[in-house]
C-alpha cells in the first residue's frame, strides 16, 4: 500500500468517526436541548479534519487517478454518516490491488 493510500485510510476512518460524533451532538441539541456550544465546536474540527481529508484524496487521484464516479463518492463520504467507512474499505481493495482502476486509452481507427 502507497503512503497516500495509507494517508487516505487514516483520514477517512477520522473523517467518518467526527462525523458520527457531529450527528450524535445534533440529536443532543435538537432532540433533548443539550449541548449547543459543543455541537459548534465538534462542527468546526470536523471541517478542519474534512479539509484535512480532501486533501488526502486529492493526493490519490493525483498518484492512482481512479475513475470520475470513485472521485465522487470519496469527497462525499466525508458528509454523508457510515458512507466513508463502506467507501474507504472498498477503494483500498480496488487501487491497492490494481495500482490503478483504470488504463489510459486512446480512440483511433
Amino acid at each position: 500500500m502507497t503512503p497516500a493510500l495509507r494517508r487516505y485510510q487514516v483520514m477517512s476512518i477520522v473523517v467518518g468517526t467526527m462525523l458520527l460524533i457531529f450527528c450524535a451532538f445534533i440529536i443532543l441539541r435538537h432532540g433533548f436541548g443539550v449541548a449547543p456550544k459543543v455541537e459548534m465546536v465538534v462542527a468546526q474540527i470536523h471541517g478542519i479534519v474534512y479539509m484535512i481529508y480532501l486533501v488526502t484524496v486529492a493526493q490519490v487521484v493525483l498518484q492512482k487517478k481512479p475513475g470520475f464516479g470513485r472521485v465522487i463518492l470519496m469527497v462525499v463520504s466525508g458528509i454523508i454518516p457510515f458512507l466513508a467507512f463502506f467507501v474507504e474499505r472498498r477503494t483500498i481493495q480496488e487501487l491497492a490491488s490494481s495500482g490503478s482502476v483504470e488504463p489510459v486509452t486512446t480512440s483511433g481507427s
